[in-house]
């Protein structure tokens, strides 16, 4: 699986609609014979930073963003896991929300950020958050989601394991003052969990805030297989589900679990997030 991870900057002065047509025209680029699965930043069309800007540009899911995005995976064939954005939600409330989108543009899945952040930001006073996870089908076994803070909250991981993840995306705004946690918990998150970890960060600043760019691909024993710079760029990783079943196959950890096992699929927690079932394509 050809995966490609696009660390865009969010500058300051650019508009959601601008910053939009531009990833628009970042997908419209790239090769569908070459790309299986594309992977966005969080936030990127606002810029995590920009709380002020957060209620001008939330859109519903059936919106224009989203609406645009779905489009483009069915012109160009590919996988999308459209970062974050903020949405509008049924009863008004604002979420982070990432978008599952199949090559044919039809939506799998919708993942609300569980674990707001608090520390020097606004998100956790602006936005509502989820209480659901999601692990969608592939073609390359179940995809779960995981947005930037989620990184801190293993029990998370072990709730996408449960519903049959193989692969995690993570989509982040990770701060360059924190990159060393960033790297760390990203290789913990594949090891412990014997996953794919598919980590897109935002790069570039935001209300002047410098974010850590690096977007890491890892593999189920911990190996970094793509690792991007600082700036804003494109990575690009293969990934084989053969070594997954491999890793699992000659330590299997997972198998020895004692506390906490629940059944897969229907993973619950004493807050009642439940893991949603999978979404076959």
């Amino acid at each position: 699986m050809r995966a490609v991870l696009l660390q865009v900057a969010s500058p300051d002065g650019e508009s959601a609609p601008v910053r939009t047509e531009r990833m628009l025209a970042a997908l419209e680029s790239l090769d569908p014979d070459e790309t299986d699965l594309v992977v966005l930043p969080e936030l990127w069309a606002t810029g995590y930073f920009h709380f002020d800007r957060y209620e001008a540009d939330a859109q519903p899911l059936a919106g224009p963003a989203v609406s645009a995005l779905r489009a483009m995976a069915a012109r160009r064939g590919f996988h999308l896991v459209a970062g974050s954005l903020v949405e509008r939600g049924e009863s008004g409330a604002l979420h982070n929300t990432t978008a599952v989108i199949g090559p044919d543009g039809g939506l799998r899945g919708r993942y609300r950020k569980i674990h707001l952040f608090g520390y020097q930001s606004a998100e956790a006073r602006l936005l509502t958050a989820g209480d659901e996870v999601l692990v969608a089908g592939t073609p390359w076994g179940g995809l779960g989601v995981a947005t930037c803070y989620d990184l801190r909250f293993p029990e998370l991981f072990r709730l996408l394991v449960d519903g049959g993840a193989e692969l995690v995306v993570v989509v982040s705004a990770w701060p360059m003052a924190r990159l060393e946690h960033w790297e760390l918990l990203v290789r913990a998150r594949a090891v412990e969990n014997q996953v794919f970890v598919v980590a897109c960060n935002a790069a570039g600043s935001h209300s002047g805030v410098e974010l850590a760019g690096t977007s890491l691909v890892v593999d189920p024993w911990g190996v970094v297989l793509a690792r991007g710079d600082t700036a804003a760029g494109m990575l690009r990783a293969e990934l084989d589900p053969a070594r997954l079943e491999a890793v699992r196959a000659e330590f299997p950890v997972l198998t020895h679990r004692r506390l906490a096992a629940v059944p897969t699929g229907h993973a619950t927690t004493p807050a009642g997030q439940r893991a949603v079932p999978i979404v076959e394509t």
